[in-house]
């Protein structure tokens, strides 16, 4: 089977999972059925079912892949769309979202540190709570292993969708903006999206702390790495 036909069959199993997943989540509003989550493990798991090589699979990957160059310059949209959310919160936003971007990066470089991380790993770690298209730009320009820095932001963007409601409720975070700060800071596109569910307000200043963050994070973690490492 020469390598078109590969590709059409990796890509077009991947949509229809997606499209078999999509509905389920609107139904069943959990982080574990977040199609970026579920959609995910389903490929792993045929993969290892059908011992099919990952290289294989990124033979149509790659092409999905392809398209994180224009979802970057997509993500300007909802700074447009939002600008006078962005206008009258820009002081609170911009410290909140500086904050977390500074707490995320430096936290996990030290604590990697801490416990004997190769350098490799800590280069991987470092843009781990932005969105993928710019962590693996940043890690290109880290030179850091790009296939463990996605895994680094799936695991961010999971575990704050997951851990959420409890830390919300835990410290009494009740206001979307906050909640939206948060999110968007932490956990990247999957905490956005588990936000849009809970609250469109929350889900709009999620948006906008996601894309602040990248801007953040995309100088911070460069200037960790020649600073610590």
């Amino acid at each position: 089977m020469n390598e078109i036909a590969i590709g059409i069959i990796a890509i077009t199993v991947t949509i229809i999972i997606y499209s078999l997943i999509l509905p389920i989540h609107k139904k069943v509003q959990s982080p574990l059925t977040l199609p970026i989550v579920a959609v995910s493990a389903i490929m792993i798991l045929a993969l290892l079912l059908f011992d099919i090589p990952y290289e294989t699979y990124m033979i149509g990957g790659q092409w999905i892949e392809f398209l994180m160059g224009p979802a970057v310059v997509a993500l300007a949209l909802p700074l447009y769309r939002h600008y006078d959310m962005l206008k009258k919160y820009m002081k609170p936003i911009f410290a909140g979202v500086t904050i977390g971007a500074f707490v995320g990066v430096t936290t996990g470089l030290f604590m990697a540190k801490a416990l004997g991380f190769e350098r490799e790993l800590i280069l991987a770690l470092l843009p781990k709570s932005v969105t993928t298209p710019v962590a693996i730009s940043i890690g290109e320009t880290l030179e850091g292993p790009l296939s463990l820095t996605a895994v680094f932001v799936v695991i961010a963007g999971v575990s704050g969708a997951i851990i959420s409601p409890v830390i919300f409720k835990l410290f009494k975070l009740e206001r979307p903006i906050g909640r939206g700060i948060g999110m968007g800071s932490a956990s990247h596109a999957i905490g956005t999206a588990t936000s849009m569910d809970r609250d469109a307000l929350e889900g709009s200043i999620s948006s906008i702390a996601m894309i602040l963050s990248a801007i953040i994070v995309s100088i911070l973690a460069p200037l960790c790495a020649l600073l610590f490492l």
